[in-house]
């Protein structure tokens, strides 16, 4: 049994990007390994934007494994489930992150949403329902910060709300586990105002995949 606090860990917003390379296959395979366009720059460690005609694979933010000239491992991303992964149908393209910028001053956060829906139904001749699992609703995560629109983080969460792109967000544990995630960022920047209480600001996650998590 392991207990551990997020005491420590750290936030951070990807800054700047690579340019689009195309992938042109990723293999059915734990890890799925991608075909990329020769010259694609991308390293053993570089974590990347995938975009994939896979609907469980796109939008993720992932590491890479060893590269091999054009292949490039998909670290921790498991595509031998064909009846989710259909061969042949997780062509696409990958970015990767070049630059990140923390976001300090974190007071607390809340996650939202996630949970399992499901279709009940009863049949005629039975005497109990029985449910199936559906979708999943939207999930997200709220991070108040300490209002200062000086740190740079602020700044960057703040273009993320205007231009509406998403953004891939890294957070770091004191273990060195990473969690990534890909979202759409929202400030809200009007501070709270309570007596005796540190200002503060609401920086919203918006998630558009579900996170991917290293050990290490």
């Amino acid at each position: 049994m392991a207990i551990s606090l997020p005491n420590g860990a750290l936030v951070a917003i990807a800054a700047t990007y690579g340019a689009s390379v195309t992938m042109s296959a990723v293999s059915n395979a734990d890890p799925g390994v991608a075909t990329l366009a020769t010259g694609h720059g991308i390293s053993t460690g570089d974590i990347i934007e995938v975009t994939s005609g896979w609907s469980r694979l796109t939008d993720k933010i992932v590491r890479a494994g060893t590269v091999a000239a054009q292949d490039v491992p998909l670290e921790g991303i498991d595509t031998t489930l064909t009846s989710i992964y259909p061969a042949l149908g997780g062509t696409g393209s990958v970015r990767e992150i070049l630059t990140w910028t923390q976001l300090s001053q974190i007071l607390q956060s809340t996650s939202s949403g996630g949970e399992q829906n499901f279709l009940e139904y009863q049949l005629l001749e039975a005497d109990a329902a029985k449910r199936i699992p559906t979708f999943k609703s939207p999930a997200g995560l709220s991070l108040n910060i300490a209002d200062d629109p000086t740190l740079a983080g602020y700044i960057l969460a703040s273009e993320a709300n205007d231009d509406r792109l998403p953004r891939a967000v890294r957070i770091t544990l004191p273990s060195g586990a990473i969690l990534l995630y890909n979202a759409y960022l929202s400030l809200n920047k009007t501070p709270s105002l309570t007596v005796n209480e540190i200002m503060a600001v609401e920086v919203t996650l918006s998630l558009l995949a579900e996170p991917v998590r290293y050990a290490s």
